[in-house]
């Protein structure tokens, strides 16, 4: 079997027509140069049977252009990022361009040489969750002149293209939910991360609280690093179910935290939501297997992928395009996890 690449001139040959001819219908031009359909019809048809693959790098040196976006991703382990991925994907693909993934692990030092390789790929543009003290990095594509897109995190004191949920509102409506299903003490776990996305969540909690007249009680917020997950979330949860009076209700901040909590809740035969009620963000399969669904805020997270995709491509096609900043509203999913407390009247 011949492993002979096949160029444009073998389609020619077969087809009866120059080389140009071939290179115009492939590449789309058959209109501007006046070919009739069934010439260009005939020229397809044999690049399909000879199995002809375009020389992506030699138009890329023409053009400048490589057709792939960078996506820099925080936890791939993560089901909320996973799926924003294949939504990016799939998008960027129907965009014609291709998508070059890494995760970063929440680690700015990975991120940044993330960055660095997928540069050097000549990546055309980026579309990054940004991991903590990530900020000089996007100072250093702004300087470069890198079109990039900030997926879900943003940072309110640099000037740059973003879209992300609105996550004060999204945590201020889970702690809602909760005060009003009759729950008083509600604690939240959080990462301990100076992310504006993870203190706007914290914000929306303690507000909930005040709009309520309930007075914020630190000992309820609970603060656990990433790279100690596990063991920091059962320290959180032994620390508040000790509390002489201990919460009702809980928040998990993340998928992560909530999956970790839920794990420890069951070793520790807390019921749910008898002893304590559980609301969380991001949504996931697995919290409708629980043995009691889980309340969760539902992300619009196609529709964040989708729009990433769309801003970057209009920027990509138009450097002077201007600077976007989208922030999209959570769904509260009401499940048993936090239906009516029992005592608490309609």
């Amino acid at each position: 079997m011949s492993t002979k690449k096949v160029s444009l001139k073998d389609i020619a040959q077969q087809a009866g027509v120059s080389t140009a001819l071939v290179s115009y219908v492939l590449n789309g031009k058959e209109k501007e140069s006046r070919v009739g359909q069934e010439i260009a019809g005939k020229i397809k048809q044999i690049a399909r049977e000879l199995n002809y693959q375009p020389n992506h790098l030699a138009k890329s040196l023409r053009s400048g252009k490589t057709h792939t976006v960078g996506l820099v991703i925080a936890d791939i382990s993560n089901p909320f990022f996973a799926n924003i991925a294949r939504v990016v994907e799939d998008e960027a693909k129907r965009n014609g361009y291709t998508v070059i993934i890494g995760s970063c692990d929440e680690n700015a030092e990975k991120s940044w040489d993330l960055l660095n390789v997928l540069i050097n790929r000549q990546v055309d543009g980026f579309i990054i969750v940004a991991s903590e003290n990530s900020e000089k990095q996007i100072l250093y594509l702004k300087e470069k002149n890198i079109p990039f897109v900030l997926l879900d995190r943003h940072f309110p004191d640099l000037q740059a293209d973003f879209v992300a949920t609105n996550n004060f509102k999204a945590s201020y409506d889970a702690c809602m939910h909760l005060l009003k299903m009759g729950y008083e003490r509600v604690a939240l776990i959080a990462y301990k991360l100076e992310m504006h996305h993870m203190q706007e969540r914290i914000r929306g909690y303690q507000h909930a609280l005040r709009d309520r007249n309930i007075a914020f009680n630190k000992n309820l917020l609970k603060e656990v690093k990433f790279e100690n997950i596990e063991k920091e979330v059962r320290i959180a949860i032994d620390q508040i179910m000790a509390m002489p009076d201990r919460p009702d209700a809980v928040i998990f901040a993340t998928y992560g935290l909530a999956i970790n909590g839920l794990k420890y809740i069951n070793e520790k035969k807390i019921r749910v939501p008898d002893d304590l009620a559980i609301v969380s963000f991001g949504q996931a399969e697995v919290f409708d297997l629980y043995y009691c669904p889980i309340t969760y805020m539902h992300q619009p997270l196609e529709l964040l992928g989708k729009t990433a995709v769309e801003m970057l491509v209009k920027k990509l096609r138009n450097p002077e395009e201007g600077m976007r900043q989208i922030l999209m509203e959570a769904k509260l999913i009401a499940r048993d996890s936090s239906k009516m407390k029992a005592e608490h009247p309609m």
